[in-house]
Parts: structure tokens; C-alpha cells; sequence
């Protein structure tokens, strides 16, 4: 699609532009689970090294959310909750953004590859090939499982983080991609059930939009169901232990009293704010993930001074 005539010719493109490009928001839980897979492997890394494996793993997070920026321009420019971004604002033009996109995965990548090793720097590429052209571009527009499928995306940087320490994948890392893989359906299908015109009107096959609100509900329910007992089962694992088991179990009754309650919401509830539950339910999910993993640090804290784990 062609630049001109949405490039705001009264405007400079600015750091923050640039910065907003990259998603911070999504880009600081891939940091954060990234750390996190690192930080709990067997094997230990030289701070400095690990340092610069985050900084290339959030580039390289950064890069696929440039790329997603710039090949959903179109529908950006129509959905309420994006059109504000750099590129339907005009701040910049999808070609400095796929510019920008692709030199931010090549130096990410390659630089992965060489501070720490070539496994971790070919894993953050397939990540970054995954979101930009497996979902982004096939996927999103094209089937109401587009975040089942490509939430794989967002639940591949723990597994990296932890490639960057062991060079491989083991159970343990398997484990934590499953958290955030099956945690993503939920999150993102109660965001669609408050945001379900802006779906329908830039025509993204949304399960809100394709199969109804009430099946989106069932479905939340289904996927919570799923994932209490892999989050939970995760305590048995060599990351694990007993503080990892209570906060999981904390969490997971509370987020199926969460699902319970959106599968049992009836359309037509007059309320101020009608989807003021859903809203709750959303938000509360980044607490559920954020919640998780920072037990995972406690255990391993634990474990380094011979306190943690069974």
C-alpha cells in the first residue's frame, strides 16, 4: 500500500515514534518471560552476557511488532484501539517501518547468536518469522483461531531465554511456553468480547465475530479449564516448589472464578459499563501470567540458597 496521503507532511517522525513501533507494552512480557526462562535454567550466565541476550531478544520482539504495525496498516487506520499508532496517525510510513522492522530482526538475530549461541539466535528468528508471517499475515485475517495458533509467538520468549542458558529445549521450557500458550486465548477473547465492532468493522475473523459472543464465553471457559492444571502441574517440575504451587493455585482458582463468571454473563445485563466484567477478567490475566512467572523467580531465589524446591 502506498505511503502518500497518510503521511502527516507537518509532522517529523520522533524517537517515541519509533519507540511506539515496537509495542512496549507486549515487548516488555516478552522481556520479562524471556528473563525469567533465563534466569531459572540449570545452567548459569555471565550477567553481562545475559544482559545483552535480553536486550536482543526485546529488539527482536520489537522488530515483530514493526512488522505487524506496518502490514496491518489498513486495518490500524480503522479500529478505534489502534488507529492511533505511528503509521494511521501519520507520524510514520509503512515503509520506514518495514525498514525499520527488518533491520531490527537481522541485527537482533545475529547479535543473539554470537553473544550467546546459534540455537537461541535461530529460535528468536523462527519467533519473529512466526508472528510476522505466520500469524500476522496468514493467520489473523484468516481463521477464528488466529489467536490460538498464533499465540505461539508470544509463548516462544521463555523458551528462548532459557535456549540462551542450555543451547536446547527441555521439559522445564516446554513447560512455560504451555502457560503463556494456553493463557493466551483467554486474555485476547476477553479483550474481543468489549472490542468486538472494532474486529468486525476491519473484518479480522475474530471468534467474537465469526462464531458470537456466547461461544467466545464457552471457549474462555474451555481454555482456563486447560490451563489450570498445566500451570499448576508446573510446580512438579524442576523449576518449580511449594511457593511456585501456592500462588498458582491462588491464581488459577481465581481466574476460573473469573471464566465461570463470563461464560455465565448474559448478553443483556444493564449495567453502567456492560462489559465492565470482561474489562476485570482482561486485566486480571496479565496479573495471572505476571504472577506465575515472578514464582518461578521466587523458587529459583529459593533454590539458590538451598531453600526452594521440594
Amino acid at each position: 500500500m502506498s505511503d502518500i496521503g497518510y503521511l502527516d507532511q507537518g509532522k517529523e517522525a520522533q524517537f517515541g515514534d519509533y519507540v511506539a513501533l515496537l509495542k512496549p507494552r507486549v515487548m516488555s512480557l516478552v522481556v520479562f518471560t524471556a528473563f525469567v526462562g533465563l534466569v531459572v535454567a540449570p545452567v548459569p550466565v555471565h550477567p553481562f552476557v545475559g544482559f545483552v541476550a535480553i536486550l536482543f531478544i526485546a529488539l527482536g520482539g520489537g522488530a515483530s511488532g514493526a512488522l505487524n504495525m506496518w502490514y496491518d496498516a489498513d486495518i490500524d487506520r480503522i479500529m478505534r484501539r489502534t488507529k492511533g499508532r505511528p503509521i494511521p496517525a501519520g507520524l510514520v510510513t509503512e515503509g520506514e517501518a518495514l525498514g525499520f522492522g527488518l533491520a531490527l530482526a537481522g541485527i537482533s538475530c545475529v547479535m543473539l547468536a554470537l553473544a550467546a549461541n546459534i540455537f537461541a539466535g535461530a529460535f528468536l528468528a523462527f519467533t519473529i518469522f512466526f508472528y510476522a508471517v505466520v500469524y500476522t499475515m496468514w493467520l489473523k485475517r484468516s481463521t477464528p483461531q488466529n489467536i490460538v495458533i498464533g499465540g505461539a509467538a508470544g509463548a516462544f520468549p521463555p523458551m528462548i531465554g532459557w535456549a540462551v542458558a542450555t543451547g536446547g529445549v527441555s521439559l522445564e521450557s516446554v513447560a512455560m511456553f504451555m502457560l503463556v500458550f494456553l493463557w493466551t486465548p483467554p486474555h485476547f477473547w476477553s479483550l474481543a468480547l468489549f472490542m468486538k465492532d472494532d474486529y468486525s468493522n476491519a473484518g479480522v475473523p475474530m471468534l467474537t465475530v465469526t462464531h458470537g459472543r456466547k461461544a467466545t464465553r464457552l471457549q474462555i471457559l474451555v481454555y482456563t479449564l486447560i490451563l489450570a492444571p498445566v500451570a499448576i502441574g508446573t510446580a512438579f517440575t524442576s523449576i518449580g516448589g511449594p511457593v511456585y504451587l501456592a500462588v498458582s493455585l491462588a491464581l488459577n482458582a481465581l481466574f476460573l472464578k473469573g471464566a465461570w463468571g463470563i461464560y455465565r454473563r448474559a448478553e443483556d445485563t444493564a449495567t453502567d459499563d456492560r462489559y465492565a466484567y470482561e474489562k476485570r477478567f482482561f486485566y486480571f490475566s496479565l496479573l495471572y501470567l505476571f504472577g506465575h512467572f515472578l514464582a518461578l523467580l521466587i523458587e529459583k531465589g529459593l533454590t539458590y540458597f538451598g531453600l526452594g524446591g521440594w
